[in-house]
């Protein structure tokens, strides 16, 4: 009997989860311009556009992207503690807010990091990122050719498991009413701080590649090929 009411819980969850992601998927968006208006006033940056993070090195990002993740998760732990005292009948809604929470702190990170997602290819790198920020693990041939419409509802679905999975025991406080304040707010506190920690990593190393490759020096071709090609008469 446990174990059939924690199947339908758990099951529960990952529906919940799936929905809430598959709608923050089609409408959540970050404002570009208005987020880097505001970054640029508060961090005192010279920048006109976001790819022009990559002049920065990750320690300067590093901080802003800490405090993008520290306030994501103040605002996940007040949202808990306000719908946790409906106990599970607000899982619901709870899922779908905790989804657009985290999936606008995903896209901040990626911005902070010069990475915008303005094409197909971007959303789907940006939906990579969060599916690394869940731990789930897509393996190098899950995205392939296919397009973004195929590819983020199977990644939905993914970190919809995972999701279930990591907050189905933890869940277990809300079925108390008063005590699912206090545990609803921890769990989507340490949820999106977690999140949004391996997210952070996961761009910077993506941002580090980058500026890697735009400090590497021009190859020069081997002076054989001066000698053969370079000289005209």
């Amino acid at each position: 009997m446990a174990e059939a009411k924690k199947s339908r819980s758990l099951n529960a969850l990952n529906a919940f989860a799936s929905a809430g992601f598959r709608r923050a998927y089609s409408q959540v968006r970050v404002d570009e311009r208005k987020y880097l208006k505001q970054v640029r006033r508060a961090h005192s940056l010279p920048i006109d556009s976001w790819p022009q993070m990559f002049q920065f090195d990750p320690s300067v990002i590093a901080p802003i992207a800490q405090s993008t993740v520290a306030t994501s998760s103040k605002i996940a732990a007040l949202e808990g503690a306000g719908l946790g005292i409906g106990s599970f009948l607000t899982a619901v809604p709870d899922m779908g807010i905790l989804a657009t929470i985290t999936l606008r702190m995903l896209q901040k990170l990626s911005l902070l990091h010069g990475f915008e997602y303005a094409t197909e290819a971007d959303n789907i790198q940006l939906w990579i990122a969060a599916a690394s920020a869940a731990g789930v693990d897509l393996g190098r041939d899950f995205v392939g050719k296919q397009a973004m419409e195929q590819v983020v509802p199977r990644i939905v679905d993914r970190i919809a498991i995972k999701v279930g999975e990591d907050v189905a025991e933890k869940w277990a406080g809300r079925l108390i009413p008063v005590v699912g304040m206090g545990a609803s707010a921890a769990i989507n506190y340490y949820f999106v701080r977690t999140w949004g920690r391996r997210a952070h990593k996961h761009f910077a190393q993506r941002h580090r590649a980058i500026r890697q490759r735009l400090e590497a020096p021009p190859i020069s071709p081997p002076s054989s090929s001066i000698a053969l090609y370079g000289a005209q008469p």
